[in-house]
């Protein structure tokens, strides 16, 4: 068995041609397009790195994740790496021409991946895409296992990648490019001074992790900034058991949104209006502390306590009749 996936491998990579810097420049200039810095647009042209992206993911035909949605395709650079490896690709693309395009790239460069229709492309909005797209465009079923691998849009890298683990419960690993200020913000560790947000609600769903830098000149046109890979592993339900109740996780989440808008006031002062003193207290947490200084589970054992606080369903159902 091995010795057949490793012979159909090299049998994909022979078939596939990933895309270079002139390869890339001539399908641009073939259907008139041009990266913009409205839509995050810096297409990759060293097929090193792709494939090294597709290897860090361990996707495809020998790996445990064959179904792969990556967004911002572009010209086809990392999709062609994926269909190398064995992955049935669910392409979401905001761009209509090159969503039109993408198909024909793939045609040309790996015949064989279009012949078993291993991709399939959804044109819309990363952030607005749902299940049922995904059903009915692709066939995806977003309630099963699936990785998320893709060199994400800079400018909305954080809200997919938090939207997507949200919207779909499938999602079990990801492997995302993106700006390096974005992947050190969203692997930070409380005490950081670029410990926020992001790092405390990725943090409710799994593990994430830097897996190295990728230079600027893989890219056409060259960014001004660095790029690093991250790496990131949902826990199971079992992992996350307790720790993460799905009850308590708007609440929570509302809590660590009202802590980081005012960062440099203590959880007493930014959490007014949201949890008292006493309850911080009484969840084990030093009201005196910044929210920087928080743990995702600390912030769980905020909400614990705030919700102990909370009309049962049953008063509520109460008031609810009543006013009716």
């Amino acid at each position: 068995m091995v010795l057949k996936c490793l012979l159909v491998t090299k049998t994909q990579e022979a078939e596939t041609h990933l895309l270079g810097a002139s390869d890339i420049q001539r399908i641009a200039a073939s259907i008139g397009v041009t990266p913009t810095k409205k839509l995050g647009q810096n297409f990759m042209i060293d097929p090193g790195t792709v494939r090294r992206i597709a290897r860090t993911a361990h996707v495809g035909s020998d790996s445990a994740h064959t179904q792969v949605v990556e967004v911002g395709p572009g010209l086809g650079s990392l999709t062609l790496a994926l269909l190398e490896a064995g992955a049935h690709v669910h392409a979401v693309e905001i761009d209509t021409t090159l969503a039109q395009q993408l198909p024909l790239t793939v045609e040309r460069y790996a015949p064989h991946a279009s012949t078993e229709q291993r991709l399939a492309v959804i044109t819309r909005d990363a952030l607005k895409v749902t299940a049922e797209d995904f059903h009915a465009t692709t066939g995806l079923d977003t309630a099963e296992p699936f990785a998320l691998v893709s060199n994400l849009p800079y400018n909305v890298a954080t809200p997919i990648l938090l939207t997507f683990l949200e919207r779909f419960a499938g999602l079990s690993s990801a492997v995302v490019l993106v700006q390096n200020e974005v992947a050190e913000r969203l692997t930070a560790a409380p005490g950081s001074k670029i410990y926020g947000s992001p790092s405390v609600k990725l943090a409710w769903y799994g593990k994430a992790q830097k897996a190295g830098m990728v230079g600027r000149n893989v890219f056409w046109p060259v960014p001004n900034v660095d790029s690093s890979l991250v790496e990131f592993t949902r826990f199971t339900p079992e992992q996350a058991g307790a720790s993460r109740p799905a009850a308590l996780k708007a609440l929570t989440f509302e809590l660590i949104d009202a802590a980081f808008a005012q960062r440099r006031k203590t959880l007493r002062a930014a959490l007014k209006g949201h949890a008292s003193a006493e309850q911080i207290a009484t969840a084990g947490i030093e009201p005196t502390l910044r929210g920087e200084k928080l743990t995702v589970d600390d912030f769980v054992a905020i909400a614990r306590e705030v919700a102990k606080a909370a009309p049962t369903d049953e008063s509520t159902d109460t008031v609810g009749k009543e006013e009716q």
